[in-house]
């Protein structure tokens, strides 16, 4: 058995160049020795999970959808927005909720408080992205490439 005591990962943080989005996180399945980048789903790991931390008025990623990726949220502290298909729902401690392959999401943090969020996702190899805000697409297939009709950086159109 694997085991990691989540008050002592080191928690990253990552901001788009002009600061439109915004977040950290603490990854958990690195932690128990996943390897996003093999194809032995043995060290890629069947799932990913992760702790997302929000600050108050941050969003930590543009909106986007998953071809292939189910992705499971559980909100730990604090309340927010979920940007959806369907328009968008406030979110606070004790929800959870899913986004299924094809439906675009997104979250907010519009509150005073850290919005902190487990994150557990599945693993698809291939998987690629869609972004409608800036209509670009994200494919993965071998490697990690954003594109419309030529390589774009990931937050280009975004901000």
């Amino acid at each position: 058995m694997q085991k990691v005591d989540i008050n002592d990962l080191a928690e990253y943080s990552w901001a788009s160049p002009k600061g439109k989005f915004a977040g950290s996180g603490k990854g958990i399945s690195e932690a128990l020795g996943r390897d996003p980048m093999s194809m032995d789903l043995v060290k890629r790991h069947a799932f990913d999970v992760e702790i997302l931390r929000i600050a108050p008025a941050q969003t930590p990623y543009p909106y986007h959808s998953h071809a292939a990726q189910w992705e499971f949220y559980h909100v730990i502290f604090g309340n927010g927005i979920a940007r959806h298909s369907d328009g968008s729902t406030e979110i606070r401690a004790g929800d959870a909720f899913i986004f299924h392959p094809g439906e675009p999401h997104q979250l907010m943090n519009d509150g005073t408080e850290d919005l902190v969020v487990y994150v557990i996702a599945d693993n698809p190899i291939g998987e690629s992205c869609h972004y409608p805000d800036s209509g670009k697409w994200l494919v993965r297939s071998p490697e990690r490439r954003l594109l419309r009709s030529e390589a774009l950086d990931y937050f280009d159109g975004e901000e």
